[in-house]
């Protein structure tokens, strides 16, 4: 129909139900409309976990706000200037945005005029898949095709692509990402020879935008196929200053499935594209990570190369009790980086040994020592770590006869 309703009807609960019911009943009369716009839309038509819930008005930001407060809601303009004010309902945060069009694009600071047409609206957005809404009755409006796309899980950009990715060079790994999350199939042709011929623009993108969409592309359902289209393009050495291995990637994708593990970025990461710390430290610049995500990085490419199933159930001991919490994801990596199989045996055992073999805490204290008259200072922590490495080496024995020979031998030497 000429105005975008179609006869596809959205049947969830959270539509009619709760926090989101009780907003658009407040902004959804009196003139103006409300709906519930783009990924909640698309995931619930998809059957797939519904995340943050947007919403599109009509009404102007001021009247968003007058309307939430008297309705006893809170309202706090996160975006006011693009229109976009968030409502608290109960706990829960629902972005409402006044329906809009572009004036001026460039990115996350485009030049916005606010408007009454929700086909307007719908035509700025991303990809088609993600233009669609629903009105509190559960009528799908579709202006762009988005309802056929979502059908074939096909990824396509609203009109021009170019045009589309010259107002925010994200787009290009949005692309990516949403076809590794949703998409079926070969890509869109004329989306990818959009996105390699912007690839120059990436250059002008935050750091920080640039790894959110990359962790996110890491642990979507297709990642493996797409990040192989990518690094034929030239595209991910862009990203990651490297050279892309995807078969460790997809090794790693395959094991996690088989140990029943979460998908998890930095060790998708780590298996793509960190052999050694050099690369860890890269990355970490090249995509601002955290403080614990560079941690991570850096024990995997340490770790790694030590880790084999044929060494000794001491040695495997004493790598649990150095390495810690980071046992787990150097001996998943070195698995990916093995000629093991998901079902070898030997690899599991060792991948999982810290679920049967508990991590000891060293049981020798300072006090120990000093008893076997090793004065305070550099002496007794050198007596200290001798003794440590004697427990580590005779397999963190607890027998308070063999503890205790280990510290007179510490003592004695350090004496």
């Amino acid at each position: 129909m000429s105005d975008g309703r179609t006869d596809r009807r959205l049947d969830a609960a959270w539509l009619s139900d709760g926090a989101l019911a009780r907003l658009l009943a407040v902004l959804d009369r009196d003139g103006e409309e409300a709906r519930v716009v783009g990924g909640a839309v698309r995931n619930a038509l998809l059957d797939e976990p519904v995340g943050e819930i947007d919403v599109a008005t009509t009404a102007l930001p001021d009247e968003v706000v007058r309307r939430v407060n008297a309705a006893g809601f809170k309202a706090v303009p996160t975006g006011i200037e693009h229109g976009t004010v968030t409502v608290v309902i109960d706990g829960a945060p629902i972005e409402v945005t006044s329906l809009r069009q572009d004036v001026e694009t460039y990115g996350r600071h485009a030049k916005v005029a606010f408007g009454r047409d929700w086909k307007i609206d719908a035509e700025r957005r991303d990809f088609t898949m993600n233009a669609l809404s629903a009105a509190r009755d559960g009528a799908i409006y579709d202006y762009v095709g988005g309802l056929d796309d979502l059908a074939r899980r096909h990824v396509r950009f609203i009109g021009k692509p170019d045009q589309r990715i010259e107002e925010d060079y994200l787009r290009i790994l949005r692309f990516f990402r949403f076809n590794a999350a949703y998409g079926r199939g070969v890509l869109d042709p004329a989306g990818l020879h959009a996105c390699i011929m912007a690839r120059g623009g990436l250059e002008q993108l935050s750091r920080e935008r640039v790894r959110m969409e990359l962790i996110k592309l890491m642990v979507a359902p297709r990642a493996a196929p797409v990040l192989e289209t990518m690094a034929g393009t030239g595209l991910l050495q862009l990203l990651i200053s490297g050279v892309p291995n995807g078969a460790h990637f997809s090794a790693m994708s395959r094991i996690e499935a088989a140990l029943g593990l979460p998908p998890d970025a930095m060790r998708r990461l780590a298996a793509l594209t960190v052999l050694a710390r050099e690369d860890a430290e890269r990355l970490g610049q090249k995509l601002r990570l955290s403080n614990d995500e560079q941690e991570r990085l850096t024990a995997m490419a340490d770790g790694w190369p030590r880790l084999d199933p044929a060494m000794s159930r001491q040695s495997q001991h004493a790598l649990v009790y150095e390495l810690g919490g980071y046992f787990g994801d150097v001996a998943l990596l070195a698995w990916a980086r093995s000629r093991g199989r998901v079902t070898d045996g030997a690899w599991r055992d060792l991948a999982t040994l810290p679920q049967r073999w508990l991590r000891p805490m060293f049981p020798l204290r300072a006090a120990d020592l000093i008893g076997r008259g090793i004065a305070k200072g550099p002496a007794l922590g050198a007596a200290l770590r001798a003794a440590e490495q004697a427990w580590i080496t005779a397999d963190f024995p607890s027998d308070p006869a063999v503890l205790s020979a280990i510290a007179d031998d510490a003592a004695r030497i350090k004496g």
